[in-house]
């Protein structure tokens, strides 16, 4: 993405400035820009954050601070969000951490980017049994689920997840994805998934390819 083309606010965004991008925000809903046109923007950001994290000029920490003040800014904007624009259906992703494990900042990360790429995202937190999930998909009608895990011993539980989602016969309609460091193509095949994400950007990439 080039740095020149970018609007002011994704481009503070992408530079991680925390207090030029509040300051833009407050400066654009004083002057009636409307809030999906301010995510549209820092979308933008969080799509040059993405990229640079890619190719490795960016860390986690980065990424982590990035998704932080996306997600403030989410929050700024949420009460003033007109009911026609609130309302407009978008794509829809199903995300939790699976049972047996607590960890989530790999999740919150996708989560967000999700959310600023204009994903409609129902976060089922962490320690999430497969009942959680199902039912979760069943209300939603989402067709993208991602399974998020840290501890490698709870990759087991995803496969869980996966038969649980067959047998309530849903496996046709729902794509799943599996994310974190103990996953790999050996656990994707393991857990009967249909893809695994090595980070988050590959797993909003993955989401795009499935509503494309």
């Amino acid at each position: 993405m080039e740095k020149e083309k970018m609007t002011e606010l994704a481009r503070a965004l992408m530079e991680l400035d925390e207090k030029r991008v509040y300051q833009l925000v407050d400066e654009k809903i004083k002057n009636g820009i409307s809030p999906l046109d301010i995510i549209a923007e820092c979308n933008e950001g969080m799509a040059g954050v993405g990229d640079l994290f890619s190719a490795g000029q960016y860390f986690l920490s980065q990424m982590l601070f990035a998704a932080e003040i996306f997600k403030n800014i989410m929050k700024q904007l949420e009460p003033i969000m007109p009911k026609a624009e609130a309302s407009t259906s978008r794509d829809k992703v199903v995300i939790g951490t699976v049972k047996g494990d607590i960890h989530d900042i790999g999740k919150n990360i996708v989560v967000n980017l999700l959310r600023g790429s204009g994903f409609e995202v129902i976060d089922l937190g962490v320690d999430v049994p497969a009942e959680k999930f199902v039912e979760a998909l069943r209300e939603t009608g989402a067709r993208v689920l991602g399974l998020s895990a840290l501890l490698n011993f709870t990759y087991p539980e995803m496969k869980t997840v996966v038969e649980a989602v067959t047998e309530a016969g849903l496996r046709d309609k729902v794509t799943i994805i599996i994310g974190g460091a103990p996953c790999n193509e050996q656990v994707r095949q393991f857990t009967g998934a249909d893809y695994y994400a090595e980070d988050a950007v590959a797993g909003v990439n993955i989401c795009k390819k499935v509503y494309s």
